[in-house]
């Protein structure tokens, strides 16, 4: 039984979940979960974590993403996007490149968005999106995120097409309908594509498709290594009566430790999990790998991609 994580290009019409559901069943994972949704409107890469995989989703899912979107000016709809009805119109003035970039720039750095209606957060365990379908309209409270980068790649009448690297919790339909409103109308996302999440930029991505015939054929699809996204934290290796004692819960004095830091722990047969090393470089473990018949180890490298 596989652990690992896979990159699947999710294709329109499907709801995150359901994703995850049909590559749980290839897989015959009971423990699976999905880094980051995406609306059934979007396109691209979701993170799926398999199996003790799933215990390193938090990493992923800080990382920021990088989208391509289309908006359409001049209509704002009830869901931000084009599955939504028409709730206002506007004129279009006429814009020219050097404008627009103007104004996104605007857009770049740390602000507050207030997430929108149509979305999956909850209240009192509810999913905001359902109470909006049946027509009601709570108070959000703004978050803060951060515009990386953003990109004008084509302008058309009527018609944008962007590139943004934003952090986690970045709604890029309130972001659209924000522009639109700074070029003096309004406007609603007509396609939306997530490139990649970091860091897993230019990693290539499989298909429902892909995956269904691999398995058709008595095989699955290879997974990156658990702790491919861990990158960031510094590696501790440790002896394997070291590793026997973090894995019974117990602190060890590690020689590469760093002073006061999150660590990745590893032994000889592979990645034992996350941990946590103090002013003297003690290591703590804290977020453990069950033991499985293979752990594969690897070596993280930083991707690079369009928005890089």
């Amino acid at each position: 039984m596989q652990s690992g994580i896979l990159l699947l290009d999710k294709p329109r019409g499907l709801s995150s979940n359901a994703a995850l559901q049909r590559v749980r069943r290839l897989f015959d994972r009971e423990k699976a979960g999905h880094v980051g949704s995406l609306d059934p409107l979007a396109t691209g890469m979701l993170p799926i974590c398999l199996g003790e995989a799933t215990k390193v989703a938090g990493e992923i899912l800080a990382g920021r993403k990088c989208y391509r979107f289309a908006m359409t000016l001049g209509a704002r709809t009830t869901t931000g996007d084009v599955e939504g009805e028409v709730s206002e119109r506007a004129a279009v003035p006429s814009l020219e490149r050097s404008c627009v970039e103007s104004v996104i720039a605007g857009f770049l750095g740390a602000s507050r968005q207030i997430p929108p209606m149509y979305s999956a957060l909850k209240r009192d365990g509810q999913p905001l999106y359902r109470l909006a379908r049946a027509g009601v309209t709570i108070e959000r409270p703004a978050r803060t995120i951060e515009i990386s980068q953003l990109r004008l790649l084509a302008l058309a009448a009527g018609t944008l097409e962007l590139e943004v690297l934003c952090s986690k919790g970045t709604y890029v339909r309130v972001l659209a309908e924000d522009i639109a409103v700074k070029l003096g109308t309004v406007g609603h996302v007509s396609l939306l594509r997530r490139e990649y999440v970091e860091p897993f930029a230019g990693e290539p991505m499989h298909t429902l498709e892909s995956l269904t015939e691999t398995r058709a054929h008595g095989q699955r699809a290879a997974l990156l290594a658990i702790d491919r996204p861990l990158a960031h934290l510094a590696a501790v290796h440790l002896s394997a009566e070291q590793a026997g004692r973090v894995r019974q819960g117990q602190a060890v004095k590690a020689v590469d430790a760093p002073s006061a830091a999150r660590v990745r722990l590893y032994a000889a047969e592979g990645f034992l999990g996350i941990g946590v090393s103090d002013a003297q470089g003690v290591v703590h473990p804290r977020r453990l790998l069950r033991l499985e018949p293979t752990i594969v180890r690897s070596t993280p490298l930083p991707g690079s991609g369009p928005c890089s």
